[in-house]
């Protein structure tokens, strides 16, 4: 028997549906998507009774290594008796350095610390430089050739001139 006539005969046996037959057993399979984690996360909050928040322009994490992780126009959930709040929204890492005029109301005790230790860098930094190019004075106010009062008084007297 060739290979032609064994496959011939068992296909002739085969039978596909009827009486008796045995079901074709799928294996199901489920993706797991950020919306299921999403509701899952949502329903786990609301068995805390979190609580929107509202009139958060945005939200700074400050961590040990000097940086920050800012969230703008959060959306915030908050359980104070549980000690329990959510912010929603996209998340940036940014230095330290980038965000200090608004942020330093936020600092805390050891966010002080490490934005001295990047205030000695940058003005050692600075001082390095300035001994190098000492000739450079750019950020420097010249000082005034005249003073306002005199150049005001003399344009008075340049427009009583020309009215008489």
């Amino acid at each position: 028997m060739n290979n032609n006539d064994k496959l011939s005969k068992l296909q002739a046996q085969v039978r596909i549906g009827g009486k008796g037959t045995p079901r074709r057993k799928m294996k199901k399979t489920t993706k797991s998507s950020a919306g299921a984690d999403d509701r899952k996360l949502q329903s786990a909050l609301q068995k805390l009774g979190v609580q929107p928040l509202g009139g958060i322009e945005e939200v700074n994490m400050f961590k040990e290594d000097g940086k920050v992780i800012h969230f703008g126009a959060p959306r915030v959930q908050a359980a104070v008796n549980s000690n329990t709040f959510a912010i929603h929204g996209r998340s940036v890492e940014k230095e330290l350095t980038e965000l200090v005029p608004g942020i330093l109301s936020q600092l805390g005790p050891d966010s002080l610390a490490s934005l001295r230790k990047l205030a000695e860098a940058y003005t050692a930094a600075q001082g390095g430089a300035g001994a190098a190019g000492e000739g450079d004075d750019d950020d420097e106010i010249p000082d005034l050739v005249e003073s306002f009062d005199k150049a005001e008084i003399q344009e008075e007297k340049k427009e009583e001139e020309t009215k008489a």
